[in-house]
């Protein structure tokens, strides 16, 4: 059970987010959405032993940014249903798979997202991914390495590893014998909400039973051909770890489409940037650039395959606002001469 007083920054303002939504005579209560499944939702609620599974109302229910994801703080009425979702403060948001393309919000309220990749070949461009989705969405991330009994390097390898891709923090575990784990415990403060992100069978499931010490998540057995473990999370879930932290687990993400930008994420490019010597530089390979000079190779490729991405999200972002704005101008004319004829009449 996870109660709302529990949450990260302990949501002081959830009373009076409650109050401007239900008016003077509001019955609203507040919860915390534990999992998503199809047209329900396990909310943990203060005073139930045992999380609801709740409906949401109406517009709720679209599949759209205000259908309720893990990790919101959502409206309860009377009924047990989610009649509104509050305010989100650390979102994680990818462009949807698909030729709609549209946002989908993987988990909200987040203080700390951790970027997972296993050894004993991690993948730094998915890691640049990732931690851009959560950099976007407010979010410090951290890189954590997985499987490090693969690795005799592991610990050499994290730190320098996440310093390339412009993150602070980094730490390689091991599920299998503990090594690592009391590092990563430090960073998950009591009251906060991390999130993990990462591909199928990258071990995420197996870490978050190692930090709570039971076999709670279901987890697959590992190929024999690279490794890698199988997919077996089917919802993002957050859990109570003995330290006081939630944590979120997420199934595996294969595709990491950029929605809000990369944030802070490409910090490094960016300042060099601004001090090259050159006001009209491309930063592709000019000579005296400060980019070039500086930075790693293959990291400004992909700061510019993202960049590039992101303007083509952009532009589909216009076109369909373009295209909203020619329905409700639409809508309007078709009222208007509705009116007109009936005073003609």
């Amino acid at each position: 059970m996870i109660p709302p007083s529990s949450g990260p920054g302990r949501r002081t303002d959830l009373v009076l987010e409650l109050q401007q939504l239900g008016g003077e005579d509001h019955d609203l209560i507040a919860g915390r959405v534990l999992a998503q499944y199809p047209d329900r939702w396990l909310v943990a609620v203060a005073g139930h032993d045992e999380p609801l599974l709740a409906p949401a109302r109406g517009r709720l229910r679209r599949g759209d940014g205000l259908t309720p994801v893990t990790g919101d703080w959502v409206a309860l009425d009377p009924d047990g249903a989610i009649a509104a979702v509050l305010d989100r403060r650390g979102t994680v948001v990818r462009r949807a798979a698909g030729p709609a393309g549209g946002a989908q919000v993987l988990a909200a309220n987040v203080d700390l997202a951790l970027v997972v990749e296993s050894l004993p070949d991690p993948n730094p461009r998915r890691v640049e991914r990732l931690a851009a989705l959560a950099s976007a969405g407010g979010i410090p991330a951290a890189l954590l390495l997985t499987k490090a009994d693969l690795d005799p390097d592991a610990w050499l390898r994290a730190t320098p590893l996440a310093r390339e891709l412009g993150l602070t923090d980094a730490v390689a575990v091991s599920a299998a014998d503990g090594d690592g784990l009391g590092t990563l415990r430090s960073m998950l403060a009591p009251g906060t909400t991390a999130v993990l992100l990462g591909p199928s069978g990258a071990g995420k499931s197996t870490l978050v039973n190692a930090l709570l010490g039971e076999d709670r998540q279901a987890t697959g057995a590992i190929r024999d051909l690279d490794g890698r473990g199988r997919h077996t999370t089917v919802t993002r879930e957050l859990v109570a770890l003995p330290g006081g932290a939630l944590l979120i687990d997420t199934p595996g993400i294969r595709e990491v489409g950029l929605w809000d930008g990369t944030g802070s994420a490409f910090a490094d490019i960016e300042a060099a940037a601004a001090a090259c010597r050159f006001a009209d530089c491309g930063h592709a390979g000019e000579p005296g650039c400060a980019v070039v000079a500086t930075v790693d190779v293959e990291r400004v490729a992909a700061w510019h395959k993202l960049a590039r991405e992101q303007a083509w999200v952009d532009d589909r972002k216009a076109a369909t606002r373009a295209r909203e704005q020619l329905g409700r101008q639409h809508a309007q004319r078709q009222r208007v001469d509705r009116r007109l004829k009936g005073h003609d009449g």
